[in-house]
């Protein structure tokens, strides 16, 4: 294991150096630039001075690369472009960028370094920087890892300035006049006699020059939209119910659709009969398809109930059949030799220090999670014999236009993806299974418009949920210190396995998944070691919110309690000893302060907990409070203090700082995926339940900006929230859990 364990960061770095040395050949198409996409179809008058913003003279058009999915990334990314650009976002119209090179995502492979956040060295750095070349190459279009705001940061503040700063060439020319003398005020150019030509009326003098490239950007202290409270520019529409998402959608002549699948994911179909779905009033037609049997319609509830109808034998899966077997299987592998996949951190002598057995032990467990979206997953797609049209909600556009290049035979640029509003994913529309059951369909009825729907069943039992969890931790305390910290953790592979159901080719090498949220916390304990084993594949997972840090977090975090409470130390003080990082010992001293930590017995059957973890590059510290009532365990507070390095909205980082608590606490709470006969016993909200509304608890949120680089907020707030609640319910109650959900073992008001 020694041996492995060593070539783990040297793995890394020579993959990386041997992507760099693969494409050495063509080094200058890393290099170049990528041409703009909004030049096509030009019209006079027009002009597209970067990839990013299209102006006309009938108004501005942004483009937003990275998808919505709630958590407000059209909005940000329009305040980025409209902060240099010097407009209200409000007045322009959003709309998502078109599957392509041009909008790449630049940060989305930078925490998957083997480089813990905290860690700000030359070497760490640069690789992370260096992450942004293989993202080019190979077009990584991609929503996801909470890299939205990294991403875009830079790359459209400065496409805002280009833009501004060539318009104001245009009228410098245009005039006789210097750009320097030139100002900028709500869409428009400011002469200096104070005279205001709108940019729409100077976009046909702009297109004719090159973009202006020698600006500053705005300075954090002038800025006059970032950085301060915003109205979200799709709040209206979604208050009022009038915000379109792609389950909306209707065009003419479109025919409705709907699967059934084999509940236990990779299982065939052993007996159809579909006569009684044949008969069933609306529905057209009956039709096997690859992955499930699709029943076509002239409206979705015919569909529906015509699925309903279908008589299915089912074939078993090609893994357990239940979920006893499912954890025997990952316990199995905790220790396991052969099971082995990586120890990224392994910190003075751990063998040494516990080898007299007298630590603490526990064994943690958490379970599959489906992603659950309200809006259940869809697409409408229209096949001829020369083009593709799709309509869908997807964190993956790119992808998917490949995909459909495969399946169609259509050349890649006759492919058109449409990305939509999303309500809700969670990491649900990082697959695209529905996308390839539409485009069967649609190729099986060229040329006429097909909108497939699944059922909220089909939805939550044909996900590919959040990867089950074991983890076995050990540690020792010494003069009232946590001395030793050892935790090993088996989950079967989530990343090659998700990237082969999208590309066609796994990822060689350690699933980072596995630890992550684990062994890149920022402590400083003498004896400390997190290792991963890989079970065998089960159920196939994906990404969910927090991705593997969603498990990490609640191991981590409670050993870590655990621990503190064994040496009779205080649970907030002794993190912060601990702490070997500055920004997230003062994220820990921030929530202390917001909380008035005074230790976590407050009051008779009333206690607090603390949880912390560091994803994504955010380090958030959470406080939860809780009473144990002759009902059951009541939460009462939340104190949050996060720090994502630059606050460029507060209102919407609170507002995802929140909503990512209460996904949390429900999750740890309620949620879980039970399995009989290979199939999730849970199929809908009445047995896969959330956080109810009378359940929620005052929150409090503060935000710091003292980190190295900015990060986004989408997700850290999600890790934190089950250790933060557990340990609670250990300060009130005395009884310590180690499995989620929570409620196999209390119960809430």
């Amino acid at each position: 294991m020694g041996k492995l364990r060593t070539l783990t960061r040297r793995t890394f770095l020579i993959g990386s150096a041997a992507i760099a040395g693969g494409v050495a050949f063509g080094a200058y198409m890393v290099m170049r630039p990528i041409r703009n996409p909004l030049l096509d179809g030009l019209a006079e008058g027009e002009a597209a001075i970067t990839s990013y913003i299209k102006i006309t003279p009938e108004g501005i058009t942004l483009i937003t690369p990275r998808a919505d999915m709630g958590q407000g990334a059209y909005s940000i990314q329009a305040l980025l472009i409209a902060e240099e650009l010097d407009i209200d976002p409000a007045t322009a119209t959003i709309t998502p960028g078109a599957p392509g090179p041009a909008y790449y995502n630049a940060a989305v492979l930078a925490e998957g370094t083997p480089f813990p956040a905290y860690d700000t060295s030359t070497l760490a750095e640069t690789v992370r920087d260096f992450m942004s070349v293989p993202a080019k190459l190979f077009e990584v279009q991609l929503t996801g890892g909470s890299s939205t705001v990294p991403d875009s940061y830079t790359k459209l503040r400065t496409a805002g300035a280009v833009a501004r700063e060539t318009l104001k060439e245009a009228a410098a020319r245009r005039h006789g006049l210097q750009r320097a003398d030139l100002n900028t005020e709500d869409g428009h150019v400011i002469l200096p006699d104070g005279a205001r030509i709108p940019y729409t009326e100077l976009a046909g003098d702009a297109a004719k020059l090159e973009p202006v490239t020698d600006l500053e950007l705005r300075p954090a202290g002038r800025w006059k939209r970032l950085g301060h409270p915003q109205k979200r520019l799709d709040m209206v529409a979604k208050c009022t119910g009038t915000e379109t998402y792609g389950i909306d959608l209707k065009v003419d002549g479109m025919v409705h659709a709907t699967v059934r699948a084999n509940p236990g994911i990779g299982g065939g179909i052993e007996r159809l009969d579909s006569a009684a779905a044949e008969a069933t009033e609306g529905v057209m037609m009956v039709l096997p398809i690859t992955s499930a049997v699709a029943v076509i319609a002239r409206n979705t509830w015919s569909a529906f109930q015509g699925a309903n109808a279908l008589d299915i034998t089912w074939g078993p899966a090609p893994f357990p059949a239940d979920s006893a077997r499912m954890f025997e299987v990952l316990e199995e592998a905790l220790g396991n030799e052969d099971a082995f996949d990586h120890c990224q951190r392994d910190v003075g002598d751990v063998d040494a220090a516990l080898q007299d057995g007298t630590g603490l032990t526990a064994t943690y467990r958490v379970p599959y999670l489906a992603h659950a979206p309200m809006e259940p997953m869809n697409a409408l797609v229209t096949v001829t014999e020369t083009y593709c049209d799709i309509w869908t909600g997807t964190q993956i556009p790119l992808f998917i236009r490949n995909r459909a290049a495969e399946m169609t035979g259509l050349p890649a640029d006759r492919i058109h993806v449409h990305v939509q509003k999303m309500g809700g994913s969670f990491g649900h529309r990082l697959e695209m299974t529905h996308v390839e059951q539409a485009l069967e369909i649609a190729i099986a009825l060229r040329g006429t418009p097909v909108k497939l729907v699944w059922s909220r069943e089909e939805d939550m039992t044909h996900d590919y949920p959040r990867p089950a969890a074991v983890a076995r931790g050990r540690g020792r305390v010494q003069d009232g210190k946590v001395e030793s910290f050892d935790l090993a953790v088996a989950q079967s592979r989530m990343t090659s396995g998700w990237f082969t159901r999208l590309a066609g080719m796994g990822i060689p090498g350690p699933d980072a998944t596995i630890t992550t949220g684990s062994w890149d916390q920022p402590y400083a304990i003498p004896n400390y070691r997190v290792t991963g084993y890989r079970a065998p594949d089960m159920v196939p997972v994906s990404s969910w919110r927090s991705v593997g840090a969603s498990s990490n977090g609640f191991f981590h975090d409670c050993l870590l309690d655990e621990l503190i409470h064994e040496a009779g130390a205080d649970p907030l003080a002794e993190r912060i000893r601990l702490c070997l990082d500055d920004t997230s010992r003062k994220v820990l001293e921030a929530v202390g302060e917001l909380a008035q930590w005074t230790g976590p017995h407050v009051g008779y059957r009333h206690g607090r907990g603390v949880g912390f973890c560091m994803s994504f590059g955010v380090p958030c510290a959470q406080i939860v409070e809780v009473t144990e009532t002759p009902d059951g365990i009541r939460l009462d507070r939340v104190f949050v203090a996060v720090d994502v390095g630059q606050v460029l909205d507060p209102v919407n980082l609170e507002a995802q700082v929140t909503g990512g608590v209460l996904f949390g606490l429900g999750h740890a709470m309620n949620c879980e995926l039970t399995y009989a006969d290979h199939a999730p016993e849970q199929s809908n909200f009445d047995s896969y339940t959330g956080l109810r509304l009378y359940q929620v608890p005052e929150i409090k949120v503060k935000a710091l900006s003292n980190g190295p680089r900015i990060r986004g907020i989408g997700e850290p707030a999600v890790p934190p929230a089950a250790p933060a609640l557990a340990n609670a319910i250990f300060a009130a109650t005395g009884q310590r859990i180690r499995e989620l959900p929570l409620n196999r073992h209390v119960d809430f008001v």
